[in-house]
């Protein structure tokens, strides 16, 4: 097995529990569920849901840069959504984001989130050789 390699960035919120924010083995980066935490004061974006999607894909930009690529290497995102009338929204919301080829993605509907978030979305990428 290739080394594990933590990814931290203080661009993106702090882990509020015993996990990193990515893991890195090999060219493939493993990133946990980011919230729609603000990195900087650690308090939730709530003011509406398009908001607290932008400040989670701000967050998986960040974590994917520090991990030496981006969003365009994201190649599978699970949703978690309380609410899946939002759904159009985060396909919108998600081509700001990405461009086609878009990566593989499952959404679910969840009864709860963190700290009463309304989306979680955590990543894959894979990494230029």
């Amino acid at each position: 097995m290739s080394t594990k390699t933590i990814i931290s960035t203080t661009n993106a919120p702090a882990a509020i529990g015993p996990y990193s924010q990515a893991v890195k083995v090999g060219n493939t980066v493993y990133m946990s569920g980011q919230i729609p935490l603000d990195p900087v004061s650690m308090e939730m974006v709530m003011d509406s849901f398009e908001a607290q999607a932008v400040r989670v894909f701000e967050n998986m930009d960040a974590v994917a840069k520090a991990a030496g690529g981006d969003l365009s290497n994201i190649v599978k995102l699970t949703i978690l959504l309380t609410d899946l009338a939002n759904f159009a929204e985060v396909n919108e919301i998600m081509t700001r984001y990405f461009k086609e080829p878009f990566p593989a993605r499952a959404a679910y509907a969840v009864k709860a989130l963190p700290k009463g978030a309304d989306i979680e979305v955590e990543a894959v990428l894979v990494l230029e050789d």
